[in-house]
């Protein structure tokens, strides 16, 4: 039996084989997902992925220091700050 954390379906495993021959299971944490734009799906610069950064980083280390930084990519935001500003 492996290990109890290693149970858990948090975990990928993925069968090699080994240079002795034999095929063995390795389990590897899945990596967290890339931070997208809610309106085009593009993956959004300047946000980490690892983490301990997310949790234990700065506040500048989190995301950018751009008007709506780490929320929405800067393309779509141009075009919103263009769409308020026509509106008004």
């Amino acid at each position: 039996m492996v290990r109890p954390a290693y149970r858990s379906r948090s975990v990928k495993r993925v069968v090699r084989r080994v240079p002795s021959g034999e095929s063995r299971v390795f389990y590897w944490r899945r990596k967290p997902y890339v931070a997208r734009c809610p309106i085009c799906g593009k993956p959004l610069g300047g946000v980490p992925r690892d983490k301990d950064v997310i949790r234990w980083g700065a506040r500048t280390e989190k995301r950018p220091e751009r008007y709506f930084g780490g929320v929405v990519c800067p393309s779509c935001l141009s075009l919103m700050l263009k769409q308020a500003v026509r509106g008004s």
